[in-house]
Protein backbone atom coordinates (compact mmCIF):
# COMPACT_ATOMS: atom_id res chain seq x y z
CA UNK A 1 0.00 0.00 0.00
CA UNK A 2 0.89 3.79 -0.99
CA UNK A 3 2.18 5.86 2.29
CA UNK A 4 0.77 9.33 1.88
CA UNK A 5 2.93 12.16 0.90
CA UNK A 6 2.28 14.93 3.32
CA UNK A 7 0.93 18.48 1.08
CA UNK A 8 2.84 20.24 3.34
CA UNK A 9 6.00 18.66 2.69
CA UNK A 10 5.46 18.88 -0.57
CA UNK A 11 5.29 22.65 -0.03
CA UNK A 12 8.54 22.81 1.60
CA UNK A 13 9.96 20.66 -0.73
CA UNK A 14 8.92 23.10 -3.62
CA UNK A 15 10.34 26.22 -1.25
CA UNK A 16 13.75 24.27 -1.17
CA UNK A 17 13.78 23.57 -4.75
CA UNK A 18 12.91 20.11 -5.22
CA UNK A 19 10.21 18.62 -6.16
CA UNK A 20 8.91 14.95 -5.95
CA UNK A 21 8.32 12.00 -8.23
CA UNK A 22 7.70 8.58 -9.45
CA UNK A 23 9.00 5.96 -11.82
CA UNK A 24 5.71 5.50 -12.91
CA UNK A 25 1.93 5.52 -12.04
CA UNK A 26 1.92 2.05 -10.26
CA UNK A 27 4.95 2.71 -8.02
CA UNK A 28 5.05 3.10 -4.23
CA UNK A 29 8.33 4.85 -3.95
CA UNK A 30 8.73 8.65 -4.37
CA UNK A 31 12.04 10.24 -4.88
CA UNK A 32 12.79 14.01 -4.57
CA UNK A 33 14.41 15.69 -7.52
CA UNK A 34 16.55 19.20 -7.78
CA UNK A 35 17.75 19.41 -11.21
CA UNK A 36 21.22 21.17 -12.01
CA UNK A 37 19.78 22.95 -14.82
CA UNK A 38 16.01 24.22 -14.02
CA UNK A 39 13.57 25.36 -16.38
CA UNK A 40 11.71 28.54 -16.60
CA UNK A 41 8.84 30.40 -18.47
CA UNK A 42 9.11 34.15 -17.13
CA UNK A 43 5.77 35.34 -17.36
CA UNK A 44 6.69 38.33 -19.27
CA UNK A 45 8.59 36.62 -21.72
CA UNK A 46 6.20 33.82 -22.85
CA UNK A 47 6.63 33.66 -27.08
CA UNK A 48 2.79 34.03 -28.98
CA UNK A 49 3.77 32.92 -32.51
CA UNK A 50 1.25 34.59 -34.93
CA UNK A 51 -0.02 31.06 -35.64
CA UNK A 52 -0.85 30.63 -31.66
CA UNK A 53 -2.05 34.32 -31.67
CA UNK A 54 -4.24 33.47 -34.33
CA UNK A 55 -5.45 29.96 -32.99
CA UNK A 56 -6.36 32.19 -29.54
CA UNK A 57 -8.59 35.04 -31.77
CA UNK A 58 -10.39 32.11 -33.12
CA UNK A 59 -12.47 30.68 -30.37
CA UNK A 60 -11.55 27.25 -31.27
CA UNK A 61 -11.53 26.60 -27.33
CA UNK A 62 -13.15 27.90 -24.59
CA UNK A 63 -10.43 28.14 -21.62
CA UNK A 64 -11.28 27.83 -17.63
CA UNK A 65 -9.41 27.45 -14.53
CA UNK A 66 -10.30 25.17 -11.88
CA UNK A 67 -13.30 23.54 -13.21
CA UNK A 68 -11.93 20.48 -13.24
CA UNK A 69 -8.20 20.29 -11.65
CA UNK A 70 -8.88 16.29 -11.11
CA UNK A 71 -9.78 15.60 -14.44
CA UNK A 72 -6.60 18.00 -15.60
CA UNK A 73 -4.47 15.94 -13.03
CA UNK A 74 -5.95 12.33 -14.34
CA UNK A 75 -5.25 13.52 -18.34
CA UNK A 76 -1.81 14.22 -17.53
CA UNK A 77 -1.34 11.12 -16.07
CA UNK A 78 -2.55 9.57 -18.90
CA UNK A 79 0.31 8.47 -20.49
CA UNK A 80 2.38 5.11 -21.43
CA UNK A 81 4.85 6.93 -18.75
CA UNK A 82 4.33 8.97 -16.12
CA UNK A 83 5.87 10.08 -12.68
CA UNK A 84 2.13 10.80 -11.60
CA UNK A 85 1.38 8.10 -8.93
CA UNK A 86 -1.31 7.43 -6.44
CA UNK A 87 0.34 9.70 -3.59
CA UNK A 88 1.29 12.40 -5.64
CA UNK A 89 -2.32 12.65 -7.15
CA UNK A 90 -3.66 12.85 -3.29
CA UNK A 91 -1.45 14.94 -2.26
CA UNK A 92 -1.97 17.99 -5.38
CA UNK A 93 -6.01 17.16 -5.03
CA UNK A 94 -5.33 18.12 -1.28
CA UNK A 95 -3.81 21.53 -2.60
CA UNK A 96 -6.17 21.76 -4.84
CA UNK A 97 -8.50 21.43 -1.71
CA UNK A 98 -6.58 24.65 -0.57
CA UNK A 99 -6.66 26.51 -3.35
CA UNK A 100 -2.38 26.02 -3.13
CA UNK A 101 -3.06 23.92 -6.56
CA UNK A 102 -4.71 25.32 -9.55
CA UNK A 103 -5.16 24.15 -13.40
CA UNK A 104 -6.12 25.68 -16.53
CA UNK A 105 -8.60 23.37 -18.59
CA UNK A 106 -8.81 23.84 -22.39
CA UNK A 107 -12.57 22.28 -23.74
CA UNK A 108 -14.00 21.47 -27.44
CA UNK A 109 -17.80 21.89 -26.88
CA UNK A 110 -18.07 20.29 -23.96
CA UNK A 111 -14.57 17.24 -24.40
CA UNK A 112 -11.65 18.52 -21.99
CA UNK A 113 -8.80 18.34 -24.90
CA UNK A 114 -5.90 19.54 -22.87
CA UNK A 115 -4.79 21.23 -19.09
CA UNK A 116 -1.86 22.36 -17.48
CA UNK A 117 -2.25 21.70 -13.46
CA UNK A 118 0.73 23.21 -10.69
CA UNK A 119 1.69 24.57 -7.51
CA UNK A 120 0.95 28.52 -6.36
CA UNK A 121 3.54 29.27 -3.33
CA UNK A 122 3.94 33.00 -2.88
CA UNK A 123 5.06 34.68 -6.39
CA UNK A 124 6.06 31.38 -7.98
CA UNK A 125 3.84 28.63 -10.12
CA UNK A 126 5.09 25.41 -9.79
CA UNK A 127 3.89 24.06 -13.48
CA UNK A 128 4.18 20.34 -12.96
CA UNK A 129 2.14 19.02 -16.03
CA UNK A 130 0.46 19.34 -19.15
CA UNK A 131 -1.93 17.37 -21.83
CA UNK A 132 -3.20 17.55 -25.03
CA UNK A 133 -5.29 15.49 -27.30
CA UNK A 134 -6.19 18.53 -29.61
CA UNK A 135 -3.81 20.40 -32.00
CA UNK A 136 -2.56 23.87 -29.48
CA UNK A 137 -4.32 22.91 -26.74
CA UNK A 138 -1.42 23.05 -24.65
CA UNK A 139 -0.08 25.81 -26.02
CA UNK A 140 -3.53 27.38 -25.72
CA UNK A 141 -3.97 26.40 -21.99
CA UNK A 142 0.00 27.78 -21.61
CA UNK A 143 -0.92 30.71 -23.45
CA UNK A 144 -3.76 31.75 -20.62
CA UNK A 145 -1.71 30.54 -17.64
CA UNK A 146 1.30 32.77 -18.88
CA UNK A 147 -1.13 35.81 -18.81
CA UNK A 148 -2.96 34.56 -15.53
CA UNK A 149 0.56 34.89 -13.93
CA UNK A 150 1.21 38.05 -15.72
CA UNK A 151 -1.87 39.95 -14.45
CA UNK A 152 -1.46 38.11 -11.15
CA UNK A 153 1.79 39.48 -10.30
CA UNK A 154 3.61 36.08 -10.64
CA UNK A 155 7.50 36.40 -11.34
CA UNK A 156 8.21 32.83 -11.35
CA UNK A 157 6.96 29.68 -13.18
CA UNK A 158 9.17 26.49 -12.81
CA UNK A 159 8.63 23.98 -15.25
CA UNK A 160 11.42 21.52 -14.37
CA UNK A 161 12.97 20.17 -17.70
CA UNK A 162 13.33 22.24 -20.83
CA UNK A 163 11.60 20.80 -23.76
CA UNK A 164 11.73 21.84 -27.28
CA UNK A 165 8.01 22.66 -26.68
CA UNK A 166 8.23 24.90 -23.98
CA UNK A 167 11.27 26.33 -25.74
CA UNK A 168 9.79 27.65 -28.59
CA UNK A 169 7.25 29.26 -25.85
CA UNK A 170 9.76 31.16 -24.33
CA UNK A 171 11.12 28.96 -21.84
CA UNK A 172 15.05 28.96 -20.88
CA UNK A 173 17.31 26.63 -18.49
CA UNK A 174 19.11 28.48 -15.64
CA UNK A 175 21.83 27.13 -13.71
CA UNK A 176 20.64 25.73 -9.65
CA UNK A 177 22.19 28.41 -7.99
CA UNK A 178 20.39 30.93 -10.13
CA UNK A 179 17.30 29.18 -10.35
CA UNK A 180 17.25 29.34 -6.12
CA UNK A 181 18.15 33.25 -6.23
CA UNK A 182 14.80 33.63 -8.37
CA UNK A 183 12.79 32.07 -6.09
CA UNK A 184 13.92 33.45 -2.90
CA UNK A 185 12.85 36.27 -4.51
CA UNK A 186 9.58 35.03 -5.28
CA UNK A 187 8.83 33.95 -2.15
CA UNK A 188 10.45 36.86 -0.33
CA UNK A 189 8.26 39.66 -1.84
CA UNK A 190 4.92 37.74 -1.86
CA UNK A 191 3.50 40.26 1.07
CA UNK A 192 5.02 43.13 -1.40
CA UNK A 193 1.93 45.25 -3.10
CA UNK A 194 0.70 44.17 -5.04
CA UNK A 195 0.16 40.92 -3.80
CA UNK A 196 0.40 37.88 -6.10
CA UNK A 197 -3.25 36.77 -6.58
CA UNK A 198 -4.44 33.72 -9.09
CA UNK A 199 -7.79 35.12 -9.73
CA UNK A 200 -7.11 38.62 -10.93
CA UNK A 201 -7.57 37.97 -14.46
CA UNK A 202 -10.89 36.54 -13.86
CA UNK A 203 -12.16 40.21 -13.31
CA UNK A 204 -10.67 40.54 -17.03
CA UNK A 205 -12.18 37.43 -18.35
CA UNK A 206 -15.89 38.29 -16.53
CA UNK A 207 -16.51 41.71 -18.04
CA UNK A 208 -19.26 42.19 -20.39
CA UNK A 209 -16.79 42.44 -23.45
CA UNK A 210 -15.58 39.80 -23.03
CA UNK A 211 -17.16 36.74 -21.31
CA UNK A 212 -20.01 36.84 -24.39
CA UNK A 213 -17.65 34.65 -26.75
CA UNK A 214 -14.41 32.60 -26.51
CA UNK A 215 -13.05 34.64 -29.09
CA UNK A 216 -13.19 37.70 -27.26
CA UNK A 217 -11.36 35.48 -24.33
CA UNK A 218 -8.65 34.30 -26.88
CA UNK A 219 -8.42 38.13 -28.29
CA UNK A 220 -7.69 39.73 -24.35
CA UNK A 221 -5.37 36.90 -23.69
CA UNK A 222 -3.21 37.71 -27.23
CA UNK A 223 -3.09 41.52 -25.78
CA UNK A 224 -2.16 40.53 -22.20
CA UNK A 225 0.32 38.64 -23.66
CA UNK A 226 1.62 41.26 -25.90
CA UNK A 227 2.16 44.08 -23.45
CA UNK A 228 5.35 44.27 -21.87
CA UNK A 229 4.49 46.26 -18.80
Amino acid sequence: MSLPLDPDLVLRGYAAGIFPMADDRASDDLFWVEPRARAILPPDRFHCSRSLAKRLRSGRFTVTADRDFAAVLLGCADRPQTWINGPIEAAMLALHARAQAHSVEVWLDSELVGGVYGVVLGRAFFAESMFSRATDASKVALAFLMARLKVGHFTLCDCQFLTDHLASLGAVEVPRKRYVGLLGDALRSALDPPRPDWTSLDGLLSSDSVSASSEAAGKLIVQLLGQTS
